[in-house]
């Protein structure tokens, strides 16, 4: 037999996992038939509960795991800031897990947390965990029965709740406004495919010029490396955008899958002798702090980070005190907004 798991004893005993999991520590919630029936079939294969398992007491500890992928970001902060609200609410307390974009860092950090200190977890994938496609840590947690959230960046392989953004149609609706602000030839700042919200950001642009019969120019397509992100490497990817918009100077729109994206494309097209948003317009995705007080302001599409935060906060709050862990699971999409600002005006 593989390595057994609550999940495989449930599904073996056509029990819940919940149930799996009280009748292994003894609570008295479960009919003494039913116990003994499970602990004799644990028994008998040799199971051995992993750290995840451990937690799994009948005593819920009222916490949550958040493990975000950097805490600079103002969209993690801020869905950070909606999860508590929500938790707190709900007599819930939160802890945060920080992977800085590592796949051990994620690891290391659910298992940690996952040792009897929280009751289940809402959690965006690092990029090195999207790039690895190793995904072991998150069926793990799942299959001994410890509920999962996933927001923003999610993965299809995992089955759980999700709440993301409509990051393509968001993406779509931006460019079209650069489009109907007088842009013909539009380029996209944007991350290698692996990263799950760059490619379906991607995907928008696309869809739009495709709508607008605009001819998709894949040289106008600028995916930077994931260590271009990094805050020591900022100049380097300052050089990076500005050789771009050197090498390509009819591009005359610019759409950015993020906000430091947007930022540094703004740069580095004064540096270039570019008025913005006359010779250059340019619309960045996430609405951070950066954004409201550039010069020029940049219009960016609103992701309402505290909205997401909030519903991912709801949705494992209610499978712990349901007791449900099992499917039908459920994917919130949360529509995006486009804030205009000065770097899109029209003369």
């Amino acid at each position: 037999m593989q390595k057994l798991t609550l999940k495989k004893i449930a599904k073996e005993l056509d029990v819940s996992i919940s149930t799996v999991s009280k009748a292994l520590s003894d609570s008295h919630e479960i009919s003494k038939d039913t116990r003994q029936k499970i602990q004799a079939f644990a028994k008998l294969y040799n199971y051995r509960p992993n750290n995840i398992a451990l937690s799994l007491k009948n005593k819920k500890t009222k916490t949550l795991g958040v493990i975000i992928p950097e805490i600079v970001h103002h969209f993690f902060t801020t869905v950070v800031s909606g999860i508590e609200k929500v938790a707190n609410e709900r007599g819930y307390n939160v802890i945060i897990g920080l992977s800085n974009e590592s796949f051990s860092k994620e690891v290391i950090n659910m298992d940690m947390l996952a040792n009897g200190s929280i009751d289940g977890f809402i959690i965006s994938v690092a990029r090195e965990t999207q790039l690895k496609k190793d995904f072991h840590h998150l069926h793990e947690t799942i299959n001994q029965g410890m509920p999962i959230v996933m927001f923003d960046r999610v993965l299809p392989e995992i089955a759980c709740d999700k709440v993301v953004v409509d990051d393509a149609e968001g993406a779509r609706k931006a460019v079209l406004n650069l489009i109907d602000a007088g842009c013909r030839n539009i380029g996209i700042i944007t991350t290698e495919d692996h990263v799950s919200v760059g490619k379906l950001r991607t995907g928008g642009y696309e869809a739009a010029l495709k709508e607008r019969n605009i001819p998709l120019d894949e040289g106008f397509e600028l995916k930077l490396k994931d260590e271009l992100n990094e805050e020591e490497n900022i100049e380097e990817l300052a050089k990076v955008i500005a050789t771009y918009l050197k090498d390509h100077p009819a591009i005359d729109g610019i759409f950015a899958v993020n906000e430091i994206y947007a930022l540094s494309a703004m740069k580095a097209a004064r540096y270039l002798g570019k008025h913005i948003p006359k010779d250059l317009k340019v619309i960045g995705f996430t609405d951070g702090m950066l954004s409201k007080y550039a010069t020029p302001s940049l219009t960016t599409v609103s992701q309402h980070g505290k909205l997401l935060g909030e519903k991912a906060a709801f949705l494992l709050i209610e499978r712990l005190e349901k007791d449900h862990l099992e499917p039908p699971f459920e994917t919130i999409i949360v529509e995006t907004e486009l804030v205009e600002r000065e770097s899109t005006k029209q003369f």
